[in-house]
């Protein structure tokens, strides 16, 4: 059992401490001249580092402001402040020796800042973009080489078992880019990628134990990097995943406790009752509110307390290192509803302050579209105001596009919900930041929802790449890839040809489905045909009240107008476009984007059941 390497006193955490004899390690490994972020916190952990009385520094531009201990002698924490004239180089941080200790010096590098601030990088994610989400190890194996890391706990490689670890890695992905491109996508999320040195179940990787290493057997650091080069090169953009509310089990801030109050700690194992409500609640129990918020997510991921000013100012830190160093273009934020919320507020505004065009997105998962909208920037009149741009959109999902498509009763209940959901839009302060999707790696694949129908998986990539907000598509969808997320492993299998040898290889076709064939050129024609389509990707919505199985909206813009028609019935509906003429005024013909089909907009249609028309207006 994991939890028994921790001894306990109640549960508060003390651990036996390693030597760190003659070693120093830096947090951040390094900054960067010409910051806003200008005086940065620098944490140093080393052994009984802590019993220095003095820090000097000599180098031209940078002071030390202050600095303190905590209650582990291991740690020390400066403030250091890097003024405008600072120019390049390395800083040497000198710890004077005491008690037979050597003079310690600790080199913090100071680096030129990347170029293109807003416009090759950090450049935020919108509605003219479309994501596409993969976990590296499940992706593609572009290198054997690194499948196993001597030293790392978890020595597994076993394709056969959905538990342990396959071999994907950067470099797999950077070998398929062009893949990507053909389903028109532009911007690329992969799971947390952050070194994860866990016994077990590392594959998913938000658990990690290292903020400042790269997951090696992904490709790490510099592959990483030839990642996000590769990605820009293509004009394409790239999301890190972000984890803010635990670690995992085996992070050193864990195993070596700075301070008892950087973990939220009980009595006993006490886990998160997984409920946004109590938040929000006016007549919340405040234990209720302490258990969402202080509760830990899993055994193995304890739960961090972000209002500790020095972890706060370490988890900051660390999120403007990765844009910069990596050239991040936008941040998905895992567990946002269980994170400290005005610490979020003060995170976001520390990214927006360094990368004014960056974008985020949380992970909200709470019943109700007023309950996620509180969430994120929105017109409700609370004393909490959250600074977040959007969040993934689980109510289109749940509350929409799922019953819609499950639905094909002649009534169309499941479109009415649909077109309610959206409806409550008016929540919002922008929709449109929303990130929409059919699927995603902790839940059944959209194709299982849904029965396996292959009409239906047509209807919602349909809509996913149609509708308001920011399209995700989680890989294999296109290819008609199920499972049920119960164990969880069943959502994650390999992606078919990103291994030498499959039988069934989804990037080249070669042995597929005719239905697979069909879902996945449907995918890459609409996607491609939204890379060039205004209305599509930036252009307003209107929709129109179902009737019966049919649900009709618009996309429209001063250029071009989609007129979109869905029905999720099994028998044909007559589609009277005089309906819809505040609209289609002007136009005279429907040309559908995927089969180049015509229609005359002065006479009734006939859509058949179980389909869906996307016609641009001529």
């Amino acid at each position: 059992m994991i939890m028994s390497r921790l001894r306990l006193l109640g549960f508060a955490i003390f651990i036996s401490l390693p030597s760190f004899a003659y070693e120093i390690h830096v947090y951040p490994s390094n900054w960067w001249v010409g910051m806003k972020h200008s005086t940065i916190e620098v944490m140093l952990r080393g052994e009984r580092i802590g019993e220095a009385k003095t820090v000097r520094i000599d180098y031209p531009g940078v002071r030390v402001v202050d600095f303190h201990r905590v209650s582990n002698p291991h740690y020390l924490f400066l403030h250091l402040e890097i003024g405008a004239d600072a120019r390049p180089g390395t800083v040497k941080i000198v710890l004077p020796g005491s008690k037979g200790f050597a003079e310690e010096v600790v080199d913090l590098p100071l680096l030129a800042r990347r170029e293109g601030n807003g416009t090759v990088y950090a450049q935020g994610i919108h509605s003219d973009d479309f994501i596409y989400f993969l976990m590296p190890d499940r992706w593609s194996n572009g290198d054997p080489g690194n499948d196993r890391i001597p030293g790392l706990k978890d020595q597994s490689l076993n394709r056969d078992s959905i538990f342990l670890r396959h071999g994907g890695d950067f470099q797999g992905i950077i070998n398929h880019l062009d893949y990507l491109q053909s389903l028109g996508v532009t911007t690329l999320w992969m799971t947390p990628v952050l070194e994860n040195d866990m016994p077990n179940r590392t594959e998913h990787g938000y658990a990690f134990t290292d903020h400042y290493t790269i997951e090696r057997r992904f490709g790490g650091d510099a592959g990483y990097r030839a990642l996000s080069d590769a990605l820009h090169k293509r004009g394409m953009k790239l999301i890190q995943d972000a984890v803010y509310n635990h670690v995992g089990l085996y992070h050193f801030i864990v195993q070596d406790l700075p301070d008892s109050s950087w973990l939220h700690q009980w009595p006993k194992y006490t886990q998160t009752n997984y409920r946004g409500e109590p938040l929000m609640d006016p007549h919340a129990a405040a234990s209720d509110q302490k258990l969402t918020s202080d509760g830990w997510f899993t055994r193995e991921m304890p739960d961090l307390n972000q209002d500790n000013p020095d972890l706060a100012a370490f988890l900051i830190e660390h999120a403007i290192w990765c844009v910069e160093r990596f050239g991040v273009d936008g941040w998905r934020i895992d567990t946002y509803m269980y994170n400290s919320l005005d610490f979020m507020n003060r995170c976001n505004q520390a990214l927006f302050d360094e990368y004014p065009h960056i974008t985020m997105f949380g992970e909200c998962w709470t019943p109700g579209v007023e309950r996620q909208a509180y969430f994120t920037r929105n017109h409700l009149d609370m004393p909490f105001k959250s600074n977040l741009p959007g969040v993934l959109d689980f109510q289109c999902l749940f509350n929409g596009i799922q019953p819609a498509v499950h639905d094909t009763s002649a009534w169309g209940g499941g479109i009415d919900k649909l077109y309610q959901t959206l409806g409550d839009d008016f929540l919002y302060a922008d929709p449109a930041a929303n990130v929409i999707f059919l699927d995603n790696h902790d839940m059944s694949r959209f194709f299982s929802q849904i029965d396996e129908d292959v009409a239906g998986q047509k209807l919602g990539l349909e809509w996913l790449l149609t509708a308001r907000g920011i399209p995700q598509l989680y890989y294999g969808t296109e290819v008609l890839m199920k499972g049920i997320a119960n164990p969880d492993g069943n959502v994650r299998r390999d992606f078919p040809g990103g291994w030498p040898g499959d039988a069934k290889n989804a990037f080249t076709g070669s042995g597929m489905s005719p239905d697979e064939l069909s879902v996945q050129t449907l995918a890459k024609k609409l996607g491609r045909y939204r890379l060039h389509s205004s209305a599509l990707r930036t252009g307003k919505l209107m929709q129109y009240l179902p009737h019966r199985s049919l649900y009709v909206y618009f996309r429209y813009d001063d250029h071009q107008t989609i007129l979109c028609a869905m029905n999720t019935g099994n028998a044909p509906i007559t589609l009277d476009f005089s309906r819809f003429n505040e609209r289609t005024a002007g136009f005279t013909t429907g040309v559908d984007v995927l089969s180049g089909s015509r229609y005359a907009l002065d006479q009734p249609a006939s859509l058949p059941g179980r389909s869906m028309w996307v016609l641009e207006l001529q």
